[in-house]
């Protein structure tokens, strides 16, 4: 995709252009420079996300009611910490090169995925919305060839330039609710990379619990499975301090799946569940997962403003 149309030398698009400059000069600083400003960005955001950080306090009070108020706040300003690394990593994902990325990176679990991509029936590469998902598709395909899914962002430029990136350094692209593109690619025994964990609202939802909390969640991942015999893989992306990364891969899931939708998809809550207990700082609490409930209602997010 073409970034230097006419429509983005607009002033209204000079602001982004800056911003764009200082993401692609941050990919030559040191791997630890590059982990403290991420969090040092998040730190300074704090003042103008107070209204993401109600969203992140509740997700929290419900997923976490054991945790006292102090633990929780505390957890809140690691979150939104975190959120600031994510602006340095997409730089790192459009941008590092290989070279670069190979040596900040340590894979566990590799021959999992191997085995599966063996079958030929194709591999649904499935992860959560971690903070680091974005590099994290990123080092996958440094040890294999994979279709990215795609959602359109809201600035046109950033959206250009993502999806230049991802046209460039993934094998395909797949739209977000474009499941019949999905299909094909697994069909053709391709690797497809899938984070099903966000609300997606009523429609093509149905219900599990995540966390103890009734949540909204597709059902997609097993009727593909049993669509085309592909194997699931999951996979998760975890940052490091010193400005690493270690990208641990679990074996396929077997008797996956069930042939009942609410098991199937309460078995991947659950799976995603567990590795944020293992690293909830690491996770995107911004979005509000829990806006879709059974009644319609939405209760859940009322006093959120």
């Amino acid at each position: 995709m073409n970034i230097f149309q006419k429509q983005f030398l607009h002033p209204r698009f000079w602001l982004s252009w800056l911003g764009l400059l200082l993401m692609r000069l941050s990919v030559y600083l040191p791997a630890k420079l590059q982990y403290r400003i991420g969090m040092l960005l998040g730190q300074l955001m704090q003042p103008f996300m107070r209204s993401r950080a109600k969203v992140v306090r509740r997700n929290l009070e419900l997923c976490f009611p054991e945790m006292s108020d102090a633990e929780r706040e505390y957890l809140v300003k690691k979150i939104l910490k975190n959120t600031g690394m994510m602006m340095i990593e997409t730089a790192i994902s459009w941008w590092a090169s290989d070279r670069q990325l190979r040596r900040r990176v340590t894979y566990e679990g590799l021959e999992h995925l191997e085995a599966a991509k063996a079958k030929g029936k194709g591999v649904i590469l499935l992860t959560g919305h971690f903070t680091s998902m974005e590099i994290g598709g990123r080092l996958i395909m440094l040890q294999t060839p994979a279709y990215v899914m795609f959602r359109h962002l809201k600035n046109p430029l950033f959206n250009a330039v993502m999806m230049r990136s991802r046209i460039y350094h993934s094998e395909g692209i797949v739209m977000r609710d474009d499941v019949r593109a999905m299909l094909r690619a697994l069909r053709k025994n391709k690797v497809v990379w899938y984070a099903p964990d966000q609300d997606f609202g009523p429609r093509n939802s149905i219900f599990a619990k995540f966390f103890g909390v009734t949540a909204a969640t597709i059902p997609a991942t097993a009727r593909m499975v049993k669509m085309t015999g592909a194997e699931v893989v999951p996979f998760v992306p975890k940052r490091k301090s010193d400005g690493s990364y270690h990208i641990q891969i679990f074996p396929a899931w077997e008797a996956y799946p069930s042939g009942d939708d609410i098991v199937d998809a309460q078995h991947i809550n659950d799976w995603i569940e567990s590795q944020i207990r293992q690293m909830p700082e690491q996770y995107f609490w911004l979005h509000r997962r829990f806006k879709t409930q059974p009644d319609g209602k939405g209760r859940l997010y009322k006093k959120v403003r």
